[in-house]
């Protein structure tokens, strides 16, 4: 098995606490980042925090760490659809009193055959949908978007 890894970052021109604010909301009833209803939305069977189970369309997982406002690391329910050890990860890292950096990032080992179907099909649809999560982020935290990521065809 490799791993593949899909980062994806933006500096929000916003305080590092509202975009963490924002980011403690993900996976509740009120989630204004996790672009639904275009994709499934992202849900979890409690508040935001460690031991927290879920996830969007047939992606399951299990939240195993939280740093409130800062860092949150979702990882991959074995045996679910194919999933194999890995974790998606979004932090917020304060770049000045009214600027930050957001990212995600997703890491898996993959056997040959996923790599496969990652390559041809999920990859593409996993980065625009975290494009559009950053997107909703930067529209939340500051009232407006300056380049709004366009959704490729094959997504």
């Amino acid at each position: 098995m490799r791993t593949i890894r899909d980062a994806h970052a933006r500096t929000a021109h916003a305080p590092a606490a509202t975009v963490g604010a924002l980011l403690d909301h993900v996976g509740g009833a009120f989630d204004p980042l996790f672009p639904a209803p275009a994709w499934p939305p992202l849900r979890l069977d409690r508040p935001l925090g460690v031991g927290a189970d879920g996830g969007h369309g047939s992606v399951r997982y299990r939240v195993v760490a939280h740093e409130a406002g800062r860092r949150i690391r979702f990882a991959f329910a074995p045996g679910r659809s194919g999933a194999s050890p890995g974790h998606h990860e979004v932090t917020v890292r304060p770049l000045g009193p009214d600027r930050c950096r957001v990212e995600h990032v997703l890491e898996s080992r993959l056997p040959l055959a996923r790599r496969i179907a990652w390559h041809l099909a999920i990859r593409c649809v996993h980065a625009t949908v975290g494009d559009e999560l950053l997107d909703n982020l930067e529209r939340a935290a500051t009232g407006r978007l300056r380049t709004p990521v366009r959704r490729p065809p094959r997504a």
